[in-house]
């Protein structure tokens, strides 16, 4: 269980979704801080050198999802790099992949 989670789902246009993405790695390019927009809200965060990429597409019927997601320590020196990237194809429900976001 997580200290703290923020969400929040919204319909976007594929050009809104593309500005939104950009404007998040246009953010991470340029430094250690990171400001993420939810709504009325800003969440801001330190990013460190080094974060953990996970990237899962899901097909259930016709409805097709694409999740991206950045983990790192808060912990205050940057982990290692992985030295290979990595596959990894999560198989079960939606209900038990979406447990440990």
């Amino acid at each position: 269980m997580s200290d703290v989670e923020i969400s929040r789902k919204e319909s976007l246009t594929r050009h809104e979704a593309a500005r939104r993405l950009s404007a998040l790695a246009d953010a991470l390019a340029a430094g250690g801080h990171v400001e993420v927009e939810l709504g009325a809200s800003t969440v801001k965060l330190h990013v460190p050198d080094h974060v953990r990429c996970e990237v899962e597409v899901e097909v259930d019927g016709d409805e097709v999802e694409l999740e991206v997601e950045f983990t790192w320590s808060t912990a205050s020196a940057d982990p290692e790099p992985a030295a290979t990237p990595r596959e990894h194809a999560r198989r079960g429900s939606k209900a038990a992949a979406r447990s440990h976001s």
